[in-house]
Order: C-alpha cells, then sequence, then structure tokens
C-alpha cells in the first residue's frame, strides 16, 4: 500500500511540473497568466481589425423642394459683378444653388437671384464667370439645370483605429547591480547644488499668455452680407481688397462641391439690422447690388 501510494504522489508531482514548465517563457520565468491575456487580446484585435466607425460631416445637397429648374439659360455678353450667379424670376429670396451645363456636363456652384427686369429671351440669366465656367458663349443659349443647396450633417463610415500594441516586454538579458557610494553621493549632490540654483535664478521668469479677445457676437441670424461667389480665387481676392479699400472687413471662404472650388466673400458680422442696412448700402455703391444677408 505504502508503495502503490508513493507512486500516485510521484505521477501527480510530475504532471504539475509539466504544467508549470508549459507556462515559461524561453527565459524560464513563469508566465502563463499573460500568454492567456495575449491569446485573448489577439481576439479582440482580430475582431475589431474588421469593424468600421461612423462619424458625420458637413456637405452640399441638393434640395429640389427649395428651387430647381431645367430649362434654357442665356448669358448677354457683358461683363457683370458678383462673381458666378444666376437670375429667374420665379425666385422669391437669394440662394446657393448648383448650376449644371446639360449639353457640356460643367457645373458650378452660385447665387440665385430673383430677376427683376423681363429681357426678352430665355428665363434663365447667368453672369459672366457663371458663363465662363460652364463653357457658354455670349448670345448663345444653352439647357441649364439649376438646383438649391444646402448644407446637411452626413454619417460617413471611417475605418476603426488601430488597435493598441498589448505584447509583452522582453526581459533585458544582462542587468547588472552595483552598490552606490552613499558618501560620494552626497558629495555629488552639494556640489551640484549652487550651480542648480544659479541655473534657476537665471531663468526667465515665464510670460503669462494674454486670453484671446472674445469673437462679438450677434442677435441676427443673418448677421453677414455675401458679396459674391467666385469659381476663381484670383477674382475673389480681388472684390475682397475692394472691400477693404471701401472701409469693411471681407472673409473669404473656400467651398467645394462636386470635386469643384469656390470663394464665397463676405462682409460682417453686423451687430443689428441698421449696421447690416448700412454695409448693405455700402456694398452697393461700390458695384455689387447683388449683396444679401447669409448666416455665415
Amino acid at each position: 500500500m505504502g508503495i502503490t501510494r508513493n507512486r500516485w504522489m510521484l505521477a501527480a508531482m510530475s504532471a504539475s511540473a509539466l504544467a508549470l514548465l508549459a507556462g515559461c517563457d524561453e527565459s524560464g520565468q513563469f508566465n502563463l497568466a499573460d500568454k492567456l491575456n495575449l491569446r485573448q487580446n489577439a481576439g479582440q484585435t482580430a475582431s475589431a481589425a474588421s469593424g468600421t466607425a461612423t462619424k458625420t460631416v458637413e456637405q452640399d445637397v441638393e434640395a429640389p423642394d427649395v428651387f430647381s429648374v431645367t430649362e434654357a439659360g442665356l448669358w448677354d455678353g457683358r461683363p457683370s459683378l458678383g462673381g458666378v450667379w444666376v437670375a429667374h424670376p420665379d425666385v422669391k429670396e437669394p440662394e446657393r444653388v448648383m448650376i449644371r451645363n446639360t449639353a457640356n456636363g460643367n457645373f458650378v456652384v452660385g447665387a440665385l437671384f430673383r430677376k427683376e427686369r423681363d429681357i426678352p429671351g430665355p428665363r434663365l440669366q447667368i453672369s459672366s464667370d457663371a458663363a465662363t465656367a460652364l463653357g457658354m458663349l455670349a448670345g448663345a443659349p444653352e439647357e441649364l439645370s439649376v438646383v438649391a443647396l444646402r448644407r446637411e450633417e452626413v454619417a460617413v463610415d471611417v475605418p476603426a483605429p488601430a488597435p493598441e500594441d498589448t505584447g509583452v516586454i522582453a526581459s533585458p538579458e544582462d542587468v547588472s547591480e552595483t552598490p552606490l557610494d552613499p558618501i560620494a553621493a552626497a558629495g555629488a549632490a552639494i556640489d551640484a547644488a549652487p550651480e542648480a540654483a544659479q541655473t534657476a535664478a537665471a531663468a526667465p521668469a515665464p510670460v503669462p499668455t494674454p486670453a484671446p479677445a472674445p469673437k462679438p457676437t450677434s442677435s441676427l441670424a443673418k448677421p453677414y452680407l455675401q458679396v459674391g461667389i467666385f469659381s476663381v480665387e484670383a477674382n475673389a481676392n480681388r472684390t475682397a481688397k475692394q472691400m477693404r479699400s471701401a472701409g469693411m472687413l471681407p472673409t473669404i471662404r473656400k467651398g467645394e462641391t462636386g470635386g469643384k472650388p469656390f470663394w464665397r466673400v463676405i462682409v460682417g458680422p453686423a451687430q443689428t439690422s441698421a449696421e447690416r442696412n448700412a454695409l448693405q448700402a455700402k456694398i452697393r455703391t461700390e458695384g455689387f447690388t447683388d449683396a444679401y444677408p447669409v448666416t455665415n
């Protein structure tokens, strides 16, 4: 009986030793828990690598319910101010629109105004800048599609962020211990103290950064005035320079629709309706009679 029991105990101890050896790493350190964690993390990483995240971005979206027409348009051949624009008699309020030439596929973003004068011919009248962008000749009507635009938040899928590296850092191979001499260490600290004090005294005191001035706020829903939309940046810069020379503060804002850039020149913000009306009158005296209020 005693011999049998001893053999059974020896077999159990051998099995335990094999299990411990299975959890050891190459340096002989027991790392079974780390190995289990690595396997679990590897499964989580593979799962995360196949996922995607979703975020919202602002994009121009066509709004045909606001305004949409497809009919003949004409450029009368005269140069015009205000950048890219189109006029139509059915317009109620100025809008930002996409103008397409259905004959050649050219398109451009511009402003939409109400056509005040009853000119014989097509009801759509375009500016000289719009005609250039659309590839239209003076006095030659082309079928145009004009659709209002709105800024909306659209959900897009983006790749999920890469998982963090959870690998086990290998242990250093050669580590040596050197006892410190307490007397030598104390002497070095005493010698370094005067030098550190001199360095701290010589360092200039940090200059506090002034807080940025708060941006002026306006109670108006549309505190800015849009002078024009341009398909050529140089034209936008020239218009902004003209507004600045007249004593106004212009801002150029770049946008893009359908892969094509455009530049908007706006003035403001106005704090009151009276100030906005005065700005609009001032802009009109510079020749931009179609300037209208916008949100930003």
